[in-house]
């Protein structure tokens, strides 16, 4: 594993561990699954573990394995402060102190101000009196490190940067995000103030490797570097010499074991000409047929009204990515033929979604689009005839 210096000098690994896409076992994370991966990551160097506040289940689990483990000072936890949630200094105590007693740790090693999208935002927190706050918090060695993870574009991104003497950062950034969000642009304004930039979203919640066009694909099959898409993606992160930590939301042995690999082999700079033509070449092809800019994060969920807004997304993007065919019957699957469907009917436009949304869609707009390509005419009719089948059958039984 290769490592990169944070502010204070200390090592953080390349490939950091992303803890909100465990692996559920019911309602829940599989506790022993997650253990053995978790473990397996520390065994191969990984010591940069991020978590927050609304990951279902993360802070518990992680906080449990890492203490019946002992491993606590081999690791660097990080974890966020929901500021969405912040109306008081009393508030900003009350989500602390619980994220401590879930991680079961008395210190944070970074600490983020989650989910910032503007400059409001961040002012909202210093109006509830988080300045000083974090200096307490510092000086008591409770955050070693203070940070903020952002989704918004970059004139605000570099507003907030520079408004405070931050310890590091967190961005969305990917082939596909090079100027989009905090950008390339915000990846060097922050790397020129000497400022940490851990990277999320990386293959884009899985889409630079599910949801390639076809012609994507063969470009990177006929490549003679004989990269897979995932590879591709975190070699063009982990060559920029400004990417100081790159996440993966990890739930396979196989997975981190490949991740790995890559961390440990990839060299700064080493992109040459065509490596990068590939990548534009991918870009262009996925720029092509996406319908909906949704990177599967679910910020958006719960719906109120149950709408299954990233499944449906995910569907409809798969229709023009992959086919008509292969897109209409992952919705049957996972949208229209479940106990519970999440139709985009089901929608009251209240708008809750796209409040926090981190990649700013049009929602409702969208979900109104998808549903048309997904449930045309008579096929909106066929489905509603299979789910009285499927229901009368159910409870004839």
């Amino acid at each position: 594993m290769q490592y990169r210096k944070d502010k204070n000098g200390e090592d953080i690994s390349l490939l950091g561990y992303g803890c909100m896409r465990f692996t559920q076992k019911g309602r829940n994370i599989d506790i022993d699954k997650a253990e053995k991966e978790l473990m397996a990551a520390i065994e191969a160097g990984v010591n940069y573990f991020d978590t927050a506040y609304i990951y279902p289940n993360s802070e518990v689990t992680i906080g449990e394995i890492f203490e019946r483990n002992h491993v606590r000072e081999k690791i660097k936890i990080a974890t966020k402060l929901p500021q969405y949630l912040i109306s008081s200094r009393k508030a900003i105590d009350k989500y602390f102190d619980e994220q401590k007693k879930r991680l079961r740790t008395d210190y944070i090693d970074y600490y983020l101000m989650h989910m910032l999208t503007d400059v409001v935002a961040w002012e909202n927190l210093k109006a509830n009196g988080i300045l000083s706050w974090i200096e307490e918090k510092k000086a008591s060695g409770e955050i070693r490190n203070l940070g903020f993870s952002y989704h918004g574009d970059t004139e605000k991104f570099i507003k907030i940067l520079d408004d405070y003497d931050w310890d590091f950062c967190q961005i969305q950034y990917n082939y596909m995000d090079e100027n989009s969000q905090a950008g390339v642009k915000g990846l060097k304004a922050a790397a020129a103030k000497g400022i940490p930039v851990i990277i999320m979203e990386p293959l884009r919640g899985g889409k630079l490797v599910n949801m390639l066009p076809e012609a994507a694909k063969k470009a990177i099959d006929e490549n003679p570097r004989g990269y897979s898409p995932a590879e591709w993606a975190f070699r063009w992160l982990m060559q920029q010499p400004e990417v100081t930590c790159v996440l993966s939301g990890m739930n396979s042995l196989e997975m981190l074991s490949e991740n790995c690999r890559i961390a440990d082999s990839v060299r700064p700079g080493e992109f040459t000409a065509e490596d990068f033509a590939l990548i534009d070449t991918v870009r262009r092809e996925i720029e092509s047929k996406v319908r909906v800019n949704c990177t599967g994060c679910r910020y958006c969920m719960p719906c109120p009204k149950g709408v299954k807004i990233p499944d449906i997304f995910r569907c409809y993007n798969r229709m023009f990515t992959e086919s008509k065919k292969d897109g209409r019957f992952e919705y049957e699957q996972t949208v229209a033929m479940t106990k519970d469907p999440g139709f985009a009917t089901q929608c009251v436009a209240c708008g809750k979604c796209e409040s926090h949304c981190p990649q700013h869609i049009e929602i409702i707009e969208k979900l109104k689009e998808a549903d048309k390509h997904l449930r045309p005419g008579l096929y909106k009719v066929g489905i509603n005839i299979a789910r009285k089948f499927m229901l009368n059958k159910k409870n004839k039984g």
